[in-house]
């Protein structure tokens, strides 16, 4: 094993600052990696690879509504994170193809027998956030409006303090004390 390997080994086994870890560990492995992959057989338009990311997040997906549920439960136990960091990681690795066997095994037989019922509920949550978006449209244009000037606000001064315009009293950005031996050293000159 290399040092890195080793190092990162240890690191996430250490008891001190292991949850901390693992959990920083599981978002990475979860939510981080995967997300960049998908962008890739996107991007790619590699229809394999864009296939193995669409059931892995069927199967993470349904893993994470599971976990909401059991949550409160699952907490207590002092190796979940451990379990759900090897969990995601055999869900994603194609030589145990967890994802797929999570999919075929489980999540397609389920919605495949509830599909009917499902698509009732969908279809009804969809028409309900329709309606709510339409009857809201001007709060919500409101509300981008908002958020676009805070975010041109907030631009510009990253900007402006990153390179102050040409001119601008530098001394100011130093504060009073180097100004005072500035001007003290301009009179005497």
């Amino acid at each position: 094993m290399d040092l890195a390997g080793e190092v990162g080994l240890r690191l996430l086994l250490c008891p001190v600052s292991s949850n901390i870890v693992v959990r920083t560990a599981c978002c990475s492995v979860g939510i981080v990696f995967p997300v960049y992959s998908t962008f890739k057989a996107i991007e790619e338009r590699d229809q394999d690879e864009q296939q193995r990311w669409l059931i892995y997040w069927a199967a993470y997906g349904s893993f994470s509504v599971a976990e909401v549920f059991a949550d409160k439960i699952l907490f207590w136990f002092p190796a979940y994170y451990y379990m759900k960091f090897a969990f995601l990681v055999w869900l994603q690795c194609p030589s145990g193809n967890g994802a797929r066997q999570l999919y075929r095994n489980g999540l397609r037989p389920f919605l495949l027998k509830h599909r009917r019922r499902l698509d009732q509920i969908v279809g009804l949550i969809y028409g309900e956030l329709n309606k709510f978006v339409s009857s809201h449209q001007e709060e919500f244009l409101f509300a981008r409006r908002v958020v676009m000037r805070i975010f041109a606000s907030a631009n510009g001064i990253l900007s402006d303090s990153a390179h102050p315009p040409e001119g601008q009293n530098i001394a100011a950005i130093e504060g009073p004390g180097n100004q005072n031996q500035e001007s003290e050293s301009g009179h005497e000159d």
